[in-house]
């Protein structure tokens, strides 16, 4: 448990240390984009004070997600989490367009810049989202992992804007940068709606990737005295810490003793599967059981 705690915290650590340099290197960009008559920088800046604004959220909401169970969340509040990522990955969506928007209007109608500025400024820009990014992307939680493509599209982004920059010392072509942005922001896009579809797809209680359902059935069943199995239920919390239920009947059981070793049995199975929390009913064949007559198999 204390490893688990160890584990939130150092979470949440991270998404403090990557909000408070996104804010403040937002807060850069705008001067310097003025200041550089660069609208790369500055369209930059506003997608980065969206990322600063979803940091935020996500940092509050990994907070909350450490809190214990009560009688309000019986299974704690480690779901919140998971909303910090679908609420990230819905702004980072929006985010990717205003991008794309800005990039069309700079093709439709391109504009000189202070290349050199833009470079060194880039060189920054790398710097401080790289490290951010790299920072953010040790967790495991479904809202780091999300929130780390945020700041890889911003590391991304500013890598566009030094290549562009450094070409642009030599050429005076205005239209590397607007391209170079789309081709960035779609390569994000494809991830960041993937990384929405596996947040979604365990917000509405899909089975966790990492379970096997039908092998986890299986070795219920080819369990000693086990006759059948029903309402078996594999879901994840936050796309760590996964539940799992069912109602086991068994057979030939004569005595509590029996009924105890394949309990113990199954206990013993149930050990090799990454559940943090799981129940188990079992049921005699007389046993009756309104669930078992409503759906007999899941």
């Amino acid at each position: 448990m204390s490893h688990d705690h160890h584990h939130h915290n150092h979470g949440s650590k991270n998404i403090k240390i990557a909000f408070f340099l996104n804010l403040g290197f937002t807060i850069i960009e705008i001067f310097g984009g003025i200041f550089l008559n660069s609208v790369a920088i500055l369209s930059d800046a506003v997608h980065d004070l969206g990322d600063s604004l979803s940091l935020g959220s996500s940092w509050y909401l990994q907070n909350k997600s450490n809190k214990k169970a009560d009688k309000k969340f019986s299974f704690g509040y480690k779901r919140l989490s998971l909303l910090g990522a679908l609420i990230n990955g819905v702004i980072l969506v929006g985010g990717s367009i205003y991008v794309i928007y800005e990039a069309v209007q700079r093709i439709i109608s391109p504009e000189a810049s202070d290349a050199k500025g833009m470079m060194y400024f880039a060189f920054l820009g790398v710097a401080v989202n790289g490290y951010a990014a790299w920072k953010v992307s040790t967790g495991k939680s479904m809202n780091e992992r999300v929130l780390s493509w945020h700041l890889i599209e911003d590391m991304l982004g500013w890598i566009a804007i030094l290549i562009v920059s450094i070409v642009m010392q030599f050429t005076d072509n205005m239209y590397l940068d607007p391209i170079l942005s789309m081709v960035i922001t779609a390569y994000i896009l494809y991830n960041v709606f993937r990384r929405l579809y596996e947040t979604l797809y365990l917000f509405l209680q899909g089975n966790p990737s990492e379970i096997d359902i039908s092998k986890l059935e299986t070795d219920i069943l080819s369990t000693e005295n086990v006759l059948s199995i029903h309402h078996l239920h594999s879901w994840s919390l936050d796309g760590e810490h996964h539940v799992f239920s069912v109602h086991v009947i068994v057979e030939n059981i004569h005595t509590l003793k029996e009924l105890s070793i394949t309990k113990q049995k199954l206990e013993d199975l149930l050990e090799s599967y990454p559940f943090d929390h799981h129940v188990m009913q079992l049921e005699l064949e007389t046993d009756h059981c309104d669930l078992r007559d409503n759906n007999p198999t899941y």
